[in-house]
């Protein structure tokens, strides 16, 4: 297994070509646009500037463009599968995928709507071998708009799901 990185203050940003060489995600399912605060095998923050333009505000809902639930979760998960990835060497998306297990307690406190600036700040609870937990809340300005806890795994490219048969 690939070990940790050694943390350092240097580097704690990842901007959005750093990120799509750590997760497979590309427009329109890639929800964020760079990670900031890294701290390697431990915590970051997403931030998803959210434009009016995002495909699904044409249908949800005309005329009262909300983001998603659904796709906050999304967001947060794709941080914190940037933040397993950032943390382990020889891991890319070139060579690993990371695969959601659970999300729990997962609450909507208040809609994010165009214009907004969601920080998803994601912590690890814990890790063991493949399996990392994860605890994040999504806030707009100092206002939190939901949060989760969820379970993801990292998995080679050797091992992934094959659909194709």
């Amino acid at each position: 297994m690939s070990q940790a990185k050694t943390k350092t203050t240097a580097d704690t940003t990842i901007d959005i070509a750093g990120i799509m060489k750590k997760i497979p995600h590309r427009y329109p399912m890639l929800l964020i646009d760079r990670v900031i605060d890294v701290v390697r095998g431990e915590s970051c923050t997403g931030i998803k500037n959210v434009s009016v333009n995002e495909p699904f505000f044409q249908g949800h809902f005309p005329g009262h463009p909300i983001m998603p639930g659904v796709l906050i979760i999304e967001a947060m998960a794709q941080t914190a599968a940037t933040l397993v990835v950032d943390s382990l060497d020889g891991v890319g998306a070139d060579s690993h995928i990371v695969y959601f297990m659970t999300i729990e307690n997962a609450r909507f406190r208040k809609p994010v709507m165009p214009g907004d600036q969601l920080q998803i700040k994601v912590k690890k609870e814990r890790q063991r071998g493949t399996v990392w937990k994860f605890r994040a809340e999504a806030f707009v300005d100092d206002a939190l708009c939901a949060e989760a806890i969820y379970t993801a795994m990292l998995v080679p490219d050797s091992e992934r799901m094959n659909i194709n048969g």
